[in-house]
């Protein structure tokens, strides 16, 4: 099996869709074997797109789930009925697809991984896929296919030095998924993004709806939470009132969706899906004595509502955070909102794109607060165990390399297997 050169999955240098259409021509169009959902957004997409595909299982259909990034392997981003891609499919189909390309010069890694997706999906014979947007949108290479459904989950700053410095130019990369007639569903967005969205459904003619529905919260727990919606109750593992929204806009979408196909989903399959998702890495508990929580979060309002989910669960503990960011991400405005309810704060690197720790306490004494420095993860984690009660907080935060490089070091400290083997 030919070895492909890791490029950067976010290598944006001549940026386009025409290497990947090139490459899918060569493939026999294989996106268009199944109708598909497409997810973009900042916050909630890969939680929105889980939610989703978990509601169409549950339903009784045959399912694909491409996802990015992933925590420990690649098998994570491709999922058949819910279960990773078994790696021997993963070889078998690599090696079908590498004569075109071969002959498609320049690929980058998640072209080739996005492509590898949607060729495993068609082998499968699957009856939906659902897809999440790597980056942005307009460009990305998860936009060759053509949905049903575009999905845009709450929009705000990322990526800025590609997508642009200001919410509009951002949502207007993000929007590039709607299709001309298309069905765009949209969970509530501040007012810039809204119009952005508002106006290029109305240019393109296509029907918009906003998963803005009146709810009510139940029940908060550590074992999943409880809303109700038009006086049906649902269950959801997934911890955070920010959930309640990415299931609010999966609902939505699962609706045009069908209304589409011609399929029935009925309200069983609908609570069924949302009480069996899983979506690992945010706000997950790994132990409760101290309280260890790992959280993906990765920009300033992810911050924001991990703190509105710190609070709702443990108002009354004090919280200490380990805390690394990959270089690329606005981690002054994560700091800013992070460091005023910490009681402590470890900073630390886990993967190459990461911002060095000692510029995080530079940044951290900028805003007036003082990080202890560690190496790495372990480093970080058996200081924070060390200094914390048995009834107090520890969260792990900043990316989902953190989240993932903790999550290894402590499934192999409490002698677990991972899900998962990371070097698959």
């Amino acid at each position: 099996m030919q070895r492909y050169p890791a490029y950067q999955p976010y290598d944006t240098s001549g940026w386009s869709l025409e290497r990947m259409q090139r490459l899918l021509s060569r493939l026999g169009e294989p996106q268009q074997a199944y109708p598909a959902i497409l997810i973009t957004g900042t916050k909630g997409k890969g939680s929105t797109a889980a939610m989703i595909e978990s509601i169409l299982r549950a339903a009784g259909r045959r399912t694909g789930l491409y996802t990015s990034p992933y925590l420990h392997s690649f098998r994570e981003s491709i999922r058949l009925d819910g279960a990773l891609v078994e790696e021997s499919l993963l070889a078998e189909t690599l090696n079908a697809v590498n004569p075109a390309v071969e002959a498609t010069p320049g690929l980058t890694r998640f072209e080739l991984q996005t492509a590898l997706a949607l060729a495993v999906f068609a082998g499968a014979q699957v009856e939906v896929a659902v897809i999440e947007v790597g980056l942005g949108g307009r460009r990305d290479a998860t936009n060759a296919v053509d949905p049903l459904v575009s999905v845009i989950t709450p929009i705000s700053y990322d990526h800025t030095h590609i997508l642009g410095e200001t919410l509009t130019e951002i949502a207007r990369e993000k929007a590039g998924i709607i299709r001309p007639g298309g069905c765009v569903v949209s969970a509530s967005q501040v007012d810039e993004v809204r119009g952005v969205v508002v106006q290029i459904c109305q240019d393109l003619d296509a029907t918009l709806v906003f998963a803005e529905q009146d709810w009510q919260a139940g029940e908060a727990r550590l074992e999943g939470q409880t809303f109700t919606l038009e006086g049906e109750p649902y269950r959801l593992p997934l911890l955070g009132r920010h959930q309640i929204g990415n299931a609010l806009t999966a609902l939505v979408a699962v609706t045009c969706f069908i209304e589409q196909v011609g399929w029935q989903v009925p309200l069983v399959a609908r609570r069924l899906g949302l009480a069996q998702v899983e979506w690992p890495g945010r706000f997950e508990i790994l132990a409760r004595q101290p309280l260890l929580i790992v959280d993906g979060a990765m920009n300033g309002e992810s911050i924001r509502m991990l703190i509105e989910a710190l609070r709702l669960y443990f108002a009354d503990r004090p919280w200490h955070f380990i805390f690394g960011a990959s270089a690329d991400h606005p981690v002054a405005d994560m700091l800013a909102a992070l460091l005023p309810v910490a009681r402590q704060m470890w900073v630390t690197a886990a993967h190459y794109r990461a911002e060095k720790p000692d510029q995080l306490a530079h940044i951290a004494a900028e805003l007036g607060y003082s990080v202890a420095v560690t190496d790495n993860p372990l480093q970080a984690l058996e200081a924070a165990q060390e200094s914390v009660g048995l009834e107090e907080v520890i969260c792990v935060t900043g990316s989902l390399f953190l989240v993932a490089a903790v999550r290894e070091i402590w499934f192999t400290r409490t002698g677990r297997a991972l899900p998962v083997d990371p070097r698959v």
